[in-house]
């Protein structure tokens, strides 16, 4: 049974209960990163023509879709071979500068996949696979997409595949609010123990983990209901006639030279120049 603090916290005026703000980290990282860009992204209808292909966005896709693939193949089949051929059969050229750019980097990728592969158990079978999870918590409903969800030792470990051409911390995964949010809804999802948070770098081969407390998961459940309840507000008020330009304002800065909307704003145009499509990959 909830308690009288639980109820009283999802009350709002005259004791009638507080609408839960549905929301994913992505959104929370779009609304953090540039409100005009959260409006366009989730709320403008129609909704407004994105860029082009990013060339390190499709990287990525590729290695999360072999990486799933993989697992979908008997435990003997899972090997370093198996996920390099995953690589070639998932490849796309979209964003890449010419076919010879796009083979280089598909040949990098087939590497980062053989070598994550091979200091894999691959015998053991994940709880989930791009696993859907939700909780109300809060003010809000956490949910979103996990790339991978284990089970060690009867707790439940949230995995994150990453491939940015930056190293990676601890404390990337300590203050990383999507792994904390997933680890939140993953526990009430599969009604098991959830604090382990890992992101795998595969163009590093490090795994960099985080073991959250409660009293962590409760400082970025926190952070995110403000965030939740900002946005809110901003959706509402412009539902109810609000100036979209005043409720949503452009924060601009550099990652306006790699915004999908950039085409849409004149702020983002001036703050910073366009990147060609393959600029952010790893050199």
């Amino acid at each position: 049974m909830r308690t009288v603090d639980a109820v009283e916290g999802q009350l709002g005026l005259e004791g009638m209960p507080r609408k839960l703000v549905r929301v994913t980290p992505a959104r929370l990282a779009t609304w953090a990163d540039c409100q005009r860009r959260y409006r366009m992204a989730y709320l403008d209808r129609p909704a407004p023509s994105r860029g082009g292909a990013w060339a390190h966005n499709t990287l990525g896709a590729v290695v999360h879709n072999a990486l799933r693939a993989l697992f979908d193949l008997p435990a003997e089949r899972r090997t370093p071979d198996a996920a390099a051929a995953l690589v070639r059969r998932h490849w796309k050229n979209d964003g890449f500068r010419d076919p010879q750019q796009a083979a280089e980097h598909r040949e990098r990728a087939q590497d980062w996949v053989t070598d994550y592969v091979a200091e894999l158990d691959t015998g053991d079978e994940p709880v989930g696979l791009e696993r859907w999870v939700s909780t109300p918590a809060g003010r809000i409903i956490a949910e979103g997409r996990v790339d991978r969800i284990d089970d060690r030792d009867g707790e439940l470990v949230v995995v994150d595949y990453k491939t940015g051409r930056h190293a990676l911390t601890v404390d990337d995964a300590r203050g990383s609010q999507a792994l904390a949010l997933y680890a939140l809804a993953a526990r009430r999802t599969l009604r098991r123990p959830c604090r382990r948070v890992e992101l795998h770098h595969l163009p590093t081969g490090r795994v960099l983990t985080w073991e959250h407390t409660e009293e962590s998961l409760a400082r970025h459940l926190r952070r995110a209901e403000e965030a939740a309840d900002d946005l809110q507000l901003a959706t509402d008020t412009l539902a109810a006639g609000g100036d979209p330009d005043v409720l949503f304002p452009p924060r601009t800065g550099r990652h306006c030279a790699w915004c999908d909307f950039r085409q849409h704003c004149a702020e983002g145009r001036q703050a910073s120049p366009e990147l060609e499509p393959w600029a952010l990959l790893a050199p």
